[in-house]
């Protein structure tokens, strides 16, 4: 104790230490503030983070998490999973700031395990170190940070913040009794910890975040399984605890491969999305599914659902639909009603690709894709950018419209699944695709991107950066916002 507080005398000189509150008074209250000298040490440049091989072991009570998810000025989530129900807490003590108090929280976990723990009076801009407790046991003391940092109240006050969100799609976790058979169909896990290294603010799930196998699919236990499965690995843990989390779905975490709205499971598969993903919606107005809306900083992030309401590839054209009217209508309103320098459409496949191939848009619902253009250029909406995953390759596509400005579409696959080289061949109808921009094929590779906003209010850029599995820079792209703005009189 004594070395603690001389940690702690060192470290308030350096304007470094937590914040202690009542919550620190408590014997579990006093772990709380170890943990935190520890991360203060590490911001500080006095202790280096734990090794990420020696970092990913995890309490017995523990199957998997804590993750961050849903964080916004006042309010963030925490999510775990515990391997037996529970009553779970989660205690945030601010770090180095005076008028912060510490916030608390508690949930009780569904049958499966799991809880997402929503904590309110949060400080805008603070960090916090936050513990959790199962049945009033600490489980966090683990060998990386576990904290948050509220979103910054800077409208009316500065300049929008800098931030950067990183995303991927197709994530396989290797599962030896239920893969198919040869070489596995999973690649290094790693590439979580290169995501990491990086410190997005927040990550973007595009898709199939899991893979459901045929002995999943057709049971609801099979769907669960597959869920904890995937979410239980390693060396995903240290990038759910302390970067905010945000996911759409594609067909292989929604059910079978190409599956679309006849699936019968598909309100099961709904419910185990919700429980694993604590977006902040799902769904509006009585109309289901996971797509939902959040904000960062001076950007809104629309995350559509490409399957809940899709109907089959083969139905006849005139029926084909990937969205559906309803949630088409809604996300052409939230665009519209949207003030957000740039407003970024998150899709599980793609949308702009104008090569005709496998699931994308222009091949399965052309009309109902150009309907959604028409809609963007019809209501004068700026500042649209697009995110996607599916094809286990990435590019950066580029659309120029006429008597507007060009819409950009960057897809990144896959995180961990088999990459594909299609694009290579020769008699792919891709290989010279007239609308990707120059250099930013990534075909055969693993790998994962990221966004960063930046720059004053009026002129604001967005960064795309393309990353290897080790977190090698493979290609950049910037484009300004006074570049994405309808022609006006």
């Amino acid at each position: 104790m004594r070395l603690l507080l001389l940690a702690l005398v060192s470290l308030a000189a350096s304007g470094c230490a937590p914040t202690v509150t009542a919550v620190s008074s408590t014997p579990s209250g006093q772990a709380a503030i170890e943990r935190a000298v520890q991360s203060a040490f590490v911001r500080a440049g006095l202790a280096q983070p734990v090794a990420m091989a020696d970092s990913v072991a995890l309490p017995p009570s523990l199957v998997a998490g804590p993750m961050l998810a849903d964080v916004t000025h006042r309010s963030a989530v925490v999510w775990v999973q515990t391997s037996a129900p529970a009553e779970v807490a989660v205690e945030a003590v601010p770090v180095a700031v005076d008028t912060a108090e510490a916030v608390a929280a508690t949930a009780t976990t569904a049958d499966d395990g799991t809880a997402s723990v929503r904590l309110f009076g949060l400080m805008p801009g603070v960090t916090y170190d936050y513990r959790v407790l199962v049945d009033g046991t600490d489980v966090t003391p683990l060998a990386y940070p576990t904290t948050l940092t509220a979103q910054p109240l800077w409208q009316w006050r500065t300049d929008p913040p800098e931030f950067t969100v990183a995303f991927g799609s197709c994530y396989y976790s290797n599962d030896a009794p239920f893969d198919r058979p040869g070489d596995p169909y999973g690649g290094p896990t790693s590439i979580f910890g290169a995501i990491h290294a990086l410190r997005p603010d927040a990550m973007l799930w595009l898709g199939d975040n899991v893979y459901l196998r045929e002995v999943d699919w057709w049971s609801v236990p099979g769907i669960g399984y597959r869920y904890r499965h995937a979410r239980a690995e390693p060396n995903l843990q240290p990038l759910l605890a302390s970067t905010a989390h945000y996911a759409t779905w594609d067909d292989h975490d929604y059910g079978p491969n190409n599956s679309d709205r006849s699936y019968v499971l598909k309100d099961a598969a709904l419910a185990t999305f919700q429980r694993y993903w604590p977006n902040p919606t799902y769904g509006v107005g009585g109309v289901k599914g996971v797509f939902t809306q959040f904000e960062w900083a001076d950007v809104e992030f629309f995350l559509v659902d490409n399957r809940y309401h899709r109907a089959p590839n083969d139905a006849p054209e005139a029926e084909r639909t990937i969205l559906g009217a309803e949630q088409m209508q809604w996300l052409l309103d939230a665009l519209t009603a949207s003030q957000a320098t740039f407003k970024v459409i998150v899709s599980g496949g793609q949308v702009l690709n104008p090569v005709a191939v496998f699931e994308n848009y222009v091949a399965i619902a052309p009309a109902e894709r150009q309907a959604l253009l028409d809609g963007i250029a019809a209501r004068e909406i700026d500042g649209v950018v697009l995110l996607s995953g599916d094809r286990h390759h990435g590019e950066l596509i580029r659309i120029d419209r006429e008597g507007t400005y060009p819409l950009f579409e960057f897809t990144s696959s896959p995180l961990t699944a088999g990459a594909s080289t299609y694009a290579l061949r020769d008699d792919s109808p891709e290989r010279d695709n007239p609308a990707r921009i120059e250099g930013t094929l990534i075909a055969g590779q693993r790998h994962f991107g990221t966004v960063t906003v930046s720059g004053e209010r009026t002129d604001r850029t967005m960064t795309m950066r393309a990353y290897d599995g080790e977190g090698g820079l493979l290609w950049e792209e910037s484009v300004r916002a006074r570049d994405l703005r309808t022609p006006r009189d």
